[in-house]
Parts: structure tokens; sequence; C-alpha cells
């Protein structure tokens, strides 16, 4: 020990004592004694002259610091005339353990901890390391620290998780679990040569209740999941019983629902649960027991396929399976599992919608009137559901339930539907429906009227987008702060083909529009063709005096805000082409994808949107030339007819024939140009419902260019965006039941949110957790979503159970709070949501399993 570190570790002694005693056991520092000098202090050296250096201490000089050197041993104590003083002031030992106390500025009585734990303080191996963690573990300390504090810090310091002011078993644990997954236990293997090993099980057996004879972190991870997992169920598995206590449960759901430990928990998981065999334990139990718990990936499997058979047979109720698909959102796994979920949760909604709908329509306008305010959603569920079928890749897990909702969906509703629809086709002398705009009219109902008035319009039309998806985007658009929507329809023309629709949607001379009198199918307004961007531009531009411009969407996306602006500022009217689904869905190779296509048409509808706002458009129509028919499984050779048109023929397609002198057989319809609002002589022939003609080369499953309802039923949507924001937060009550009084280890309460969430009424999330009134927590903490849109107050219910921890115990027979707390947007912070208060009264038998 060099002279300038005994001069600082005896200094570092005289800021708490007046006097230091120091013993040179081996005779070998008297000349650092001689020659140290420190402001202040007076140096005494005993030679058998114990009274007169007591006297002096004592009587002499009461406020004077002395440093008392003995060449020699330390005497006994019955020999020590000095020791009265020595036990009353502190003594300065130059052996290792005494420089290492002194360097941690630590009193004689932690000696024990460094003799215990020799190699935690040097090693001969690595010096370095062992310096780092005394640098470290000096931090951490302070003047309230005991044998056992200072222990769970060292602990600390050799899992590097000293992240905390304070040392916790569970941080360091969640160091120690994180080692499974690796090849080498490195970080318990410090903890063993450092001979604190018996220390922390001693601590893990407090805290948790394991206990072993032989125990390892291994060990103690499989008792986690076992126990927890037994707990959940109320019932142990394999027989093994609950080995481990409730305060192991708040620390594996905490571990568990940690991003930082997320792949470690997972990695475990998955390991032990063959280990454990609770895929077979899981067989004997039904969904209910397992609905609340996330602990092994097994679980959701179970959850789901159970799900999947009871929607499937119909033994639970469309709420039901909605609250508990829901439920599983804060679940582990269900990330991973969301698609299947979802497909389960939106199969039940279609069984229940199909079975409470009726296909009534005794005119065509009734018939119009019917599907755009109920029946829309059945085409929109089966989109949504195939999406996820197909998202999900569960297709044998699925199978049975996809069958049934194909057939459904096809003989229960799409058939009859247009079957009963074609009645009122088959009836009409002209293609129109009474009080339903037509398409040809768009430009002069939805789009001059903001001319009129001197107001800029830019008008989105998205290809093949159909009634269904209009509606969804309108609930999209509605959830964005400050946006407003609302949704109209209208009848497309016929048939309902791209180059047709969009010509439609122009502004609509003196001349009608006519198809050309050639295999192209092209249309024209007057002597100006309409196919194409540029020659819809030109159209645009001649009837609005070149206040009026069109361009693609793909166009206005990559525009920077400068660009788009300035496009703005130049014109009236912009009308913008989108054309996702029907590339997609035309082509016999992707035409599977057209519900998936549908899906990001939606996202490219959301960017345009905000794009154009932020270009200072305050006012957006989105529509569509037409919509379609899908349906996923290949169809049979029932569902084609033979193509028995006569005439003419300019132009096949899967759903509409062209051509001048045509006639047919009795499953299809003719129609002459003048029935379309046409010019010239070129008519159409249309298959009857929703059956296809024949065409090689072409896809058959995405068609368009009929009459169903599907396909010449349109969205019109018109959006503006306010100043001020319209979105508010649904609200939530706690319901604690018939006491406030808590007397056992758990406590269960139930969440009510008080209305449904819609567009403009948000969901809200919480931390839930029950604490003392100092802030501690006494609970395990629960994240919740309140998102439910149920009308029905019953299926807003959600029920929480708080497991209490040790902590709680020294609340006992005061009052705690439960609390709901939402997170500060834009922060990591949260703030107080609601809160009750309860009592803790627990008996003192209440801890005893008989």
């Amino acid at each position: 020990m060099t002279e300038n570190r005994i001069q600082q570790a005896i200094s570092r002694l005289f800021q708490k004592h007046r006097i230091v005693f120091w013993y040179d056991d081996k005779q070998e520092l008297r000349d650092a004694f001689e020659a140290l000098a420190m402001e202040g202090v007076e140096k005494l050296e005993i030679q058998n002259n114990e009274f007169g250096i007591k006297h002096k201490l004592l009587r002499e000089a009461p406020k004077q610091s002395f440093l008392v050197y003995k060449e020699g041993k330390q005497p006994e104590p019955l020999q020590n005339w000095l020791l009265d003083v020595e036990l009353a002031n502190t003594t300065f030992r130059t052996d290792q353990v005494a420089i290492w106390l002194s360097e941690l500025e630590l009193p004689n009585e932690f000696t024990e901890i460094v003799e215990k734990h020799t190699a935690f303080f040097d090693t001969a191996k690595a010096k370095v390391q062992a310096e780092k963690r005394k640098v470290t573990l000096k931090k951490l300390l302070n003047n309230e620290d005991t044998l056992s504090k200072v222990r769970l810090k060292m602990l600390a310091v050799c899992v590097d998780a000293t992240q905390l002011a304070d040392a916790r078993i569970d941080v360091i644990l969640e160091a120690l679990l994180a080692e499974l997954v690796k090849p080498k236990q490195a970080l318990f293997g410090l903890i063993q040569r450092c001979e604190l090993d018996g220390f922390l099980w001693q601590q893990v057996e407090r805290f948790y209740g394991y206990t072993s004879k032989q125990p390892t972190v291994k060990d103690f991870a499989i008792e986690l999941f076992k126990s927890c997992y037994s707990m959940g169920v109320n019932s142990s598995l394999n027989g093994d019983g609950i080995n481990l206590s409730s305060d192991a449960l708040v620390f594996f759901k905490r571990w568990k629902d940690s991003r930082t430990h997320q792949e470690v928990f997972e990695a475990l998981s998955d390991n032990y649960a063959e280990l454990l065999a609770v895929e077979e334990d899981l067989n004997k139990r039904n969904l209910k027991e397992v609905i609340e718990l996330d602990y092994f990936r097994l679980i959701d499997k179970k959850v789901i396929y159970e799900l999947v058979k009871a929607v499937e047979q119909r033994t639970l109720s469309e709420g039901e399976v909605t609250l508990w698909c829901r439920g599983r959102r804060q679940g582990h796994w269900f990330g991973e599992f969301k698609f299947l979920y979802e497909a389960v949760d939106i199969a039940s909604q279609f069984f229940a919608l199909l079975d409470a709908i009726a296909l009534d329509m005794a005119t065509s306008s009734e018939a119009v009137q019917g599907y755009v305010s109920h029946w829309y959603k059945l085409d929109q569920l089966y989109r949504q559901y195939i999406y996820c079928l197909k998202a999900s890749s569960q297709n044998t897990l699925l199978n049975s339930l996809s069958e049934k909702i194909e057939n459904l969906y096809t003989n229960r509703y799409v058939l009859p539907l247009n079957n009963a629809w074609q009645t009122h086709v088959d009836g009409m002398t002209k293609w129109q429906v009474p009080d339903v705009t037509s398409q040809n009219q768009f430009f002069s109902k939805w789009v001059k009227p903001y001319l009129d008035k001197n107001n800029k319009i830019c008008v989105i039309i998205s290809d093949a987008f159909r009634y269904e998806a209009g509606e969804e985007m309108v609930g999209r658009v509605r959830q964005e702060d400050r946006y407003q929507a609302k949704l109209e329809h209208a009848l497309s023309s016929l048939p309902s083909y791209t180059q047709l629709g969009m010509a439609s949607l122009l502004p609509q001379g003196d001349a009608l529009l006519n198809i050309a009198d050639n295999k192209s199918g092209t249309v024209s307004a007057g002597a100006q063709t309409t196919q194409g961007t540029e020659n819809r531009d030109k159209v645009l531009k001649s009837a609005l005096v070149e206040r009026a411009g069109a361009v693609q969407a793909k166009q206005v996306l990559e525009m920077t805000i400068a660009e788009s602006r300035e496009l703005i500022k130049a014109h009236d009217v912009v009308y913008i082409y989108h054309n996702r689904i029907d590339h997609t869905g035309d082509k016999m190779q992707s035409e599977g994808e057209a519900f998936e296509a549908v899906e990001k048409t939606f996202d490219d509808l959301m960017k345009l949107i905000k794009k154009l706002a932020n270009a200072n458009v305050n006012n957006l129509l989105i529509t569509a030339d037409h919509g379609f028919i899908y349906q996923n499984k290949p169809l049979e050779d029932s569902d084609f007819l033979a193509n028995d048109v006569k005439g003419e023929v300019l132009y096949n397609d899967r759903r509409f024939v062209l051509g001048k002198s045509l006639s047919c057989g009795q499953s299809l319809k003719s129609f002459t140009a003048e029935q379309l609002g046409l010019s010239g002589d070129v008519h159409a022939v249309i298959p009857k419902g929703i059956q296809r003609l024949r065409l090689s080369g072409s896809g058959s499953r995405f068609v368009h260019g009929g009459a169903s309802l599907q396909e010449v039923i349109i969205p019109v949507i018109s959006i503006n965006k306010k100043r001020q924001s319209d979105l508010t937060y649904v609200e939530v009550d706690i319901l604690r039941g018939g006491t406030n009084v808590i007397t056992s280890g758990q406590l269960s309460v139930t969440l009510y949110q008080t209305e449904p969430v819609t567009d403009k009424i948000r969901p809200r999330q919480f931390k839930a957790g029950i604490y003392t009134e100092s802030g501690t927590l006494i609970s395990d903490k629960h994240d919740v979503l309140l998102d439910l849109t149920s009308e029905n107050p019953r299926e807003r219910e959600l029920k929480l159970r708080f497991v209490l921890t040790q902590e709680a115990d020294a609340a006992n027979n005061q009052q705690v709070l439960l609390k709901l707390e939402e997170p500060e947007e834009g922060s990591n912070q949260y703030r107080k949501y609601k809160e009750l208060r309860y009592t803790i009264r627990r008996s003192f038998t209440s801890d005893f399993d008989f």
C-alpha cells in the first residue's frame, strides 16, 4: 500500500471520526507513519504510555483529532487499555480487507462482506474488471446500507444491472434469465466465483418462494413457467403443485411484458412448453380456463382453435367472440396471431349479419337503398375475412370455416341478391334507377357546386374502388383529427368497365358519350377520346377553360410540397387517377391479390388526402369508375355461360360484350346505346346475375362490366378538413363490486366503457395497478386497451384481476389506490386518469394454503 493511498484512506476515516488507531502488525510502515503529515491531526505513538495517551485524548484535548500508532499487533481486548476509546472511534488497518473497506468507505462491521467475497474485489486474472466492480459498487452504496443490501448491490454489479438507484432482485434475475439463451452463463459464473450464489438463492426464496437442494437459474426458470401457468388455470401442471408465491407471478408478468426481455421470454417459453407437456395439459382445458393466459405460444393456438370451432358451430354469440378476440390483443403473442384473431372475429360477424338480413326489394330504388344501407356489409366482411385468411397463411386451420363462408357468401347472399336485383334490371327500358344519381351526373352534382362558390376541388378516382371499400375509407378518414367525410353513392354507367366509367365522371357536354366503333372498347366525348390521363386532361381543360387538369396519383405522391401547391394554385379542379385494385385484379396471375390491393389502396388514398391537405386543399372527392365481383374459390362450370351472342361482336369480356346488331339468349340482357345513355350504334350484352362468359387467357374470380350491385354501386366520398380538433376519447369507469376492502391476495375489478368507440370517439389506453399512498406498486400491472364498439353495454365490460405482492403486507389496515394512468401523447410519461380507494384488511390466516 503506497503512502499516498494510506494518507487518502486515513483522511476518509477522519471525515467521520476524531480518533484513528493504527496497528502496524508487520512492523513495516513506520516510515510511512513518520512521513505522514495531515493538517489538524496530531500523531501519537503507543509505547507503554496508554494512560498518558488516554488522558490527552479525553481530558487535555477533547476536540483535537489524533492518529494513534502502535508498531505491532493490536492487543487482546483484556490487555487493551485503550479499548473503550477504540470502540468509540475507529481503527485503520493495512491488510487487503481493510484497504477495500477503506476504499468503499465502509465501517469495520462490513468486514465479513470483503472476507467472504474476495473474488469480487480482486482476482489475479482480471484485476481491471475487479477494479471496475469496486468503483461501480462504491457509487451504489449509501449510509443506510445493511449487509444484505450491500450483497444485493454486489449481485447487481455482477450482472451489470446497476441502472437503478437501488438494486432489486427482480432486475438481477432478469439478467440471469437472459443468459439461459446463451451458450455460457458467464454472469452466474461470476456470482459463483464471488461466492454470492448462496445469498442469491436466499433472496429468491425470500421473495418468490423458490427452494431446491441444488438451485440453478434454469431450474428456477422452469419452475417459474410451471407455477405461473398452474396459478392461471387454478390447478397444478402435471400434478407437481404450485411451488412459488404470488410475487413470482407478478415478477413473471412484468418480465414477460418487458420489451427488453421479449426475445428471451419467447425462446424460454418455447423451450419449456415441450418439457412441461403444456400441449397435453391444454388438451384437457376448455376455452374459458385459458382465455386470460399468454404464457406459451401454444395457449394462443389453443384459444384460436377453440374459437374457430365455436364460430363454425355457432356455439358462441357474436358479442362473446368479439370481446374475447379483442381481449387477446393484450396478450404477448397477439402480433403473431393477429390475422387469425381478426379472421375469427370477422367470420362471427359475417354469420350473425347473414342470419339477420332479408333481401327484400320491391323496386329498383329499394334494391339500391337496401344495398347501401345494409347488404354491402356482407361484401365488406367477406373481403376482410379473405384478406386476413391470406395474411395469416393458415389455410389448413381455417379450411372448414373458409369453405362455409365461401358457400354462404355465394349461395345465400351474392346469388339471391343479384338474382332478385336482376328482375328489376330485366324490366328496365333505360339504364337508370329512380332517386339514384347516375355516374354521368357526377360532375354536375358533386364538382360544379364547389366551382359555383369559387372553391377549389380535387377529385380522386380510384379504379374499381367499390362501395363497401368506400364505406370503410370514410371510417378511416374520420378517425383522423380534423377530417370530416361523408359517403354518398351513384349508379355507374353500363357496362361497368374502366373506359366508360372514367369518361362518365368527366364534365358532360352537349354531345353524349359514345363507344368506339372498333375493337378497342374506348369511349369518346364528342370527337375527343377519353382514353388515358392526357386525353382526360384535354376534356377537362376544354370544359373549364384551362383551369382544370388531370394527373396520376403516383405523380402527386412524388411531388414536393412546393410542386403540389403550385399544381393546386394553377387549377380550380384537379382529377387524380389512382389504379391499384383494377391493375391487380384484371390480371389472371394476380387476381387472387385483389383484396390485398384494396388494403393497400386505403393507405395510398390516405397519403394522397394528407398530401393534398398540406398543399392547402380543403375539399376532396373520392369516387370510382366501377366496382367488381370477387369470389376467392375457383368457379364451377355452372358459373359460366356459353357465349351465344350473335351479330357484329367488337369487344369481348367476362361480364359484357360490345358490338352492333347483337342478339342473345335468355341468360343475357341486351341494352341499346340509347338505353345506356350513349350515342352511336355500339350497344352491349350483359350476363344476368353474376355469371361469367367464357374467355380464354383472362381471370374469372375478379370481374366487372356487368350489372350486379357490387359492380354498379359506386361510392362518392366528400372530405373536408376543419381548423379545430374534433376527436374525443371514450370514457371509462371502474366498477369495484360490493366492497372497498381487500381481504385476500387478489382483487377483481371491472372496467366499463361508457360508450362505443366510433370514428370520432377514440379508444383509451391505460396501465393499471394497485399502489400505496406513497406510490409503491404492490400488485402486478395491466396494460389495457378499451376500444369496444358494441352498442350493448354488457359487451363493453373488461374484467381485470390484480395479484398483490409481499409489499402489500406492509400496507395492511391501510388505504391503497387502484390507479388507471394513460400515456401522455408525445412522451414516455403517464398521467392519472382515475383512481379508486381500497382498504387492505388481511387476516394472518390468509397466507396459509390449508
